[in-house]
């Protein structure tokens, strides 16, 4: 190298920024706000605007006919005077708990056996998941007609279910909820399961192997510690999930007995479409949505999800 070419080597290495490694020149630069366009444009006509209106909505007096008629805080006001919406509130809350207690530690299971290589897995996988491929009205009016205390599978074995009339109380009912949501749900959060237990690195398994570790002891100190971000994920979606229920209970329970199974979404539609108070009914589901998004954002900041540190340090 000569002299001229090595003192021009080292004034461009004087020059060059510090920290930052040379980037070949491809002309190929980050995503510019076009490429999020679409989906911010989709977010903002089915999502913000249905609940700006939802909030104007919920300060005025319509019942479906006519022009909405200005009612400042009345809505509000007798919403908070209202037994039935308390109550339907910690009906939410309760099944939504419900429904994580229950579908978790199945999720987490099946998803952890779905993803090893067990002699006619997929075919039993493949099977497993085809709750999750219908509807929830079709599903809902299945287990209605087996749980059918006239003519479905508790006329047939009152030793077990009694009286068959699993809908007249309050528990059996709620049973039911819990039963049909985590049989057709459970298949979609084991999906997720599968697909992260599936990422694991083999190595920390064969480490483990090493030490002696059993199986019981792997699944406790290897499995579950990396399924964490999945756990809150899969957590969110089941409070979420569980905070708007509307379809099963329509079909199954319609709110009964009485109001036992009337949960804040099931209320919400009572109110606009059996009362016509369209203004109440918007300000439950703006009172809804608040509730959602403060649940979520509370196990967002109490689980550390929000640092996203990731479970493969170390490997």
């Amino acid at each position: 190298m000569t002299t001229a070419t090595a003192s021009a080597v080292d004034s461009a290495a004087k020059t060059r920024p510090r920290g930052r490694p040379d980037r070949p020149a491809t002309g190929v630069g980050r995503p510019g706000f076009a490429w999020a366009a679409p989906a911010a444009v989709f977010f903002g006509l089915f999502a913000l605007v249905p609940l700006v209106l939802v909030l104007v909505l919920s300060f005025t007096r319509w019942n479906g006919l006519g022009s909405p008629q200005f009612a400042g805080l009345d809505n509000w006001r007798a919403l908070l005077d209202d037994p039935v919406l308390v109550k339907s509130l910690w009906l939410s809350l309760l099944l939504t708990v419900l429904g994580v207690v229950v579908q978790t530690p199945l999720s987490i299971l099946l998803g952890v056996w779905a993803a090893g290589r067990q002699r006619n897995r997929a075919v039993l996988s493949a099977v497993y998941f085809v709750p999750l491929l219908l509807s929830i009205t079709a599903v809902s009016v299945l287990w209605r007609a087996v749980l059918d205390p006239n003519f479905g599978v508790p006329s047939q074995a009152e030793w077990l279910f009694g009286d068959g009339n699993l809908f007249g109380t309050q528990t059996g009912a709620l049973g039911v909820l819990v039963l049909v949501s985590t049989w057709q749900f459970t298949p979609l959060h084991t999906l997720i399961y599968q697909g992260a237990a599936r990422s694991i690195p083999e190595v920390l398994y064969q480490a483990a192997q090493i030490d002696g570790a059993g199986r019981v002891r792997q699944f406790f100190h290897i499995t579950l510690p990396q399924l964490r971000n999945t756990i809150v994920t899969s957590g969110i979606l089941m409070v979420v999930g569980g905070l708007t229920t509307f379809d099963t209970i329509l079909i199954l329970t319609q709110g009964g007995p009485g109001t036992d199974t009337t949960n804040s979404a099931y209320y919400m539609y009572q109110k606009a479409f059996k009362s016509f108070d369209f203004g109440a009914a918007s300000a439950i589901a703006l009172l809804l949505v608040l509730v959602a998004t403060l649940v979520s954002l509370v196990m967002v900041r109490l689980t550390g999800y929000d640092r996203m540190r990731s479970t493969m340090e170390g490997v």
